[in-house]
């Protein structure tokens, strides 16, 4: 079920870890047409839960068939990081915690956001907030957010 965290979309999902200060990699999953506004309510709800400042995000990630999707390279302008897409191909190869049959029969992939986030944040990262679900005011989730970053040294 998911929780009110403002006046954006409730969310669902959990914390993985703690991170330290530092730059982290947001992994996005989407359905064709979602909206900036519910990409970016995901994704503020998500550093909410570890908290960190939109200024921690280094780049959105995704899989390269949905990286030109308009809603997600509007909300990367936004926050002002690149947007980068992972081959399907490669984000299965990424062990996670909450592989799905949805993205895997639809895009070759059990996992887009935590793979996503996994990859992108490098060798060694580690999953800081799960699969987190948008969960708009009307119709079902169109987004899913993952966040992931490398510990310290």
């Amino acid at each position: 079920m998911g929780r009110r965290t403002g006046p954006g979309p409730a969310v669902r999902g959990e914390v993985c870890g703690v991170v330290a200060p530092g730059r982290v990699t947001v992994g996005i999953g989407a359905r064709r047409g979602a909206a900036a506004e519910e990409v970016l309510g995901v994704v503020a709800a998500a550093l909410s839960r570890v908290g960190l400042p939109a200024g921690a995000v280094e780049c959105l990630a995704t899989v390269e068939a949905r990286a030109a999707e308009p809603g997600l390279v509007a909300a990367a302008g936004r926050l002002g990081v690149p947007l980068r897409g992972h081959s399907a191909a490669a984000l299965a190869e990424v062990p996670v915690p909450h592989p799905s049959a949805l993205p895997a029969a639809a895009l070759g992939t059990p996992s887009v956001a935590e793979a996503a986030a996994l990859l992108g944040a490098g060798p060694g990262a580690e999953l800081l907030v799960a699969k987190l679900r948008s969960a708009p005011l009307t119709g079902g989730s169109r987004v899913t957010c993952a966040v992931a970053g490398r510990p310290p040294r």
